[in-house]
């Protein structure tokens, strides 16, 4: 169990990476991000977690903000995962979560 808690965590943080790095050079590169390579790499990267937002939410929502939802929920996953993971730490010990 704490080893999935641990590889969902990973998963959550490298997504919110993705996405802040992602904001980050866009807003750096104005509007020549689109053929900046690394803000393609990470537009790349960060598209599963795009996706699955866009699904989920209702059409109503502009695409433009697709992205500060995603970070939002994925944020709030990340507290839910590590709330998960200090509560099974506290359960089986703080040595077997070494």
């Amino acid at each position: 169990m704490l080893f999935a808690i641990v590889i969902l965590k990973s998963l959550t943080e490298l997504s919110l990476m993705f996405l802040i790095g992602r904001f980050l050079l866009g807003f750096l590169a104005g509007a020549k991000r689109q053929t900046n390579i690394f803000w393609q790499l990470l537009d790349v990267a960060s598209k599963p977690a795009l996706w699955l937002t866009r699904r989920i939410t209702p059409r109503q929502i502009l695409d433009r903000h697709i992205p500060l939802a995603t970070a939002s929920w994925l944020l709030i996953a990340w507290v839910l995962v590590v709330i998960a993971k200090i509560d099974l730490c506290l359960q089986i010990g703080i040595q077997a979560c070494q």
